[in-house]
């Protein structure tokens, strides 16, 4: 699911960055060079979530029903460091406008989005890369005005 976000932020010119475990591992395979990360010393996926989020100014995590596994652990990780966090579940969207508010109420210029793997909830990165692109086209709108 991160994938989705840093590809949304490919396309429309965003700066990404981050961090992903040594080796760049991916359950997929091997984390291509075009995203912009810089691996952490363990393979463990958890140090990579860690860190992402103590590098954030805040963590948008968008999910499927309860989070569990690795999201649960990136909204642990947000509470135990007192990072500001929002959930997204997009089995019920809410309205984009109270994610682009949080965000710019928190004042976050370096977003985390984490959410579960593609094998866990087959057709997330769809779904979120649709869900970031509305969201970014939203903004964009509520800043024009």
């Amino acid at each position: 699911m991160d994938r989705a976000a840093l590809d949304v932020a490919l396309e429309r010119g965003l700066p990404t960055g981050g961090w992903c475990p040594k080796g760049r591992l991916a359950e997929d395979g091997k984390i291509p060079m075009i995203y912009r990360l810089k691996e952490t010393p363990s393979p463990h996926y958890a140090q990579r979530t860690r860190w992402n989020v103590r590098d954030a100014d805040g963590t948008l995590v968008l999910t499927y029903n309860e989070p569990t596994g690795g999201t649960a652990l990136t909204i642990h990780t947000s509470q135990s460091m007192h990072k500001p966090y929002y959930v997204i579940d997009l089995t019920a969207p809410e309205a984009t406008r109270n994610v682009v508010s949080w965000i710019s109420h928190m004042d976050i210029a370096i977003l985390n989005v984490a959410g579960p793997r593609e094998s866990i909830c087959p057709g997330i990165y769809q779904k979120a890369f649709d869900w970031l692109q509305n969201m970014l086209v939203r903004q964009n709108s509520l800043l024009s005005l």
